[in-house]
This record gives C-alpha cells, structure tokens and sequence, in this order.
C-alpha cells in the first residue's frame, strides 16, 4: 500500500481545511473491506487521538476536540481518503496520520500531514489567493471584451448588408455622351444641296451650270445666221 500526503500544511484559525490523502494499492479496491483511520498526534507530549475512521461508511468521532469538526471528502473507488477540518483552532496544531488497508494489501507506510495554525495567512499564501483571483477576474474581462467584439462586427456587418440593398442602383453613363453644357449644335443652311448623277459632283441648284444654260437659249451664232437669212 502507498499513501500520498501534502507532507505540511498551514491553516487560518477558524477557517477549513482540507487534508488530502490518496493512496494506491496492489490489490482490487473492495468498497466493502477498505478501511482507513486517521489519528492525531499534538506538538506537545501527549497521546494519540482518533480523528476519522472510514469502513463501508464514515464514521465521525464521538467526542473529543474533533467531535462536529470533521466530515468525509473523499472517494473509495478514486482512490481518494481526504477528509475536512472544520474551523481549525490553535489546539489542531500537530501530525495527522493517515492509514489505509485494501485486504489482502494491509502493508505498507502511512502518510502524515503537520498542520499548523496561524493567526493571518503567509505572504506566499496570499500572494497565490491575489494572483488566483486577479487572473479569474482578468479571464472574464477577456471573455467580455471578445463577446461584445464580436457583436459589434455583426451588428456592423449587417448595417452594410442593409444598406447596400436599399441603396438605388447607380445608372451607368454612356461615355459616347457628353455634357449639355459641352455639347456643340450644329445647324443646317436651308439651301438644299443636289448630287448630279452623271459625275457624281455636288452642285449649288441656285446656281445655273454651264450645260444648262446652253440648253435654255440657242448660241450667238445661230442667232446670226437667222438674221442672215
């Protein structure tokens, strides 16, 4: 049988403490045939005193300094044969000793706890309570801080997504299309322009050409020769 114990331990006056004791056997845990006991033994000359003892079910002492002052809290099948000191006094200074038997494992060392009582906790102790509870409370500020984030993002993200859909669609312009106010307007002469088929030129029909006026009116030479006649 092996024991495991804290070895030493320090407790506030009037507070609880918890004495932690495990233990391993080679045989199979029985929960009917363990059996543990712990005894107290004082700083000051004196005998022995009956704590706890556990079989089949817990039995608390009857009287003594301990008496209403214990309480079980541990567990056969885990291994586990801790118990609680409730509102230690000044008078709980000394060895605990814890024992445990698993028949046919009845052998082996026990394990001791030397408690001591004081006044206000050490330094070290209060230290490791400062930084136990400033890093509970640092974690849940994290904790905080990263859920609101997260909820601003949405709440931002879903503002855009609204906008964008009730926002009109912007009309694409026509970049052929210019500014009215750039705009150049031309305008057309009412005189109307004519294509002469024959040679395809551009003429003027408010100027008379050649070939017409010869068709109009007989030359100077006929004219003459009339007169001749």
């Amino acid at each position: 049988m092996r024991i495991y114990t804290s070895g030493e331990l320090e407790a506030v006056n009037g507070t609880d403490v918890r004495l932690k004791c495990t233990f391993q056997s080679s045989s199979p845990i029985n929960l009917n045939s363990v059996v543990i006991s712990w005894t107290f033994r004082p700083l000051k000359p004196g005998r022995e005193e009956s704590v706890f003892h556990y079989q089949q079910r817990p039995y608390p002492p009857p009287d003594g300094i301990f008496r209403k002052r214990v309480t079980w809290a541990g567990d056969i099948m885990g291994r586990d044969a801790s118990i609680i000191l409730q509102q230690v006094k000044f008078t709980y200074n000394g060895t605990y000793i814890c024992q445990v038997k698993n028949p046919p494992d009845v052998h082996g060392a026990v394990g001791e706890i030397k408690l001591r009582v004081v006044t206000t906790a050490s330094f070290s102790e209060l230290l490791l309570l400062a930084l136990a509870v400033g890093g509970g409370i640092a974690a849940v500020v994290i904790l905080l801080i990263i859920i609101l984030s997260c909820r601003r993002c949405k709440k931002r993200s879903q503002r855009q997504r609204e906008g964008n859909e009730e926002a009109p669609r912007k009309e694409r312009k026509d970049p052929t299309a210019c500014h009215p106010s750039r705009a150049v307007h031309l305008y057309l002469s009412e005189t109307s322009i004519e294509i002469d088929s024959s040679d395809g030129m551009i003429s003027d029909p408010s100027t008379p050409s050649s070939s017409s006026s010869e068709e109009e009116g007989p030359s100077s030479d006929e004219e003459d020769d009339d007169d001749s006649d």
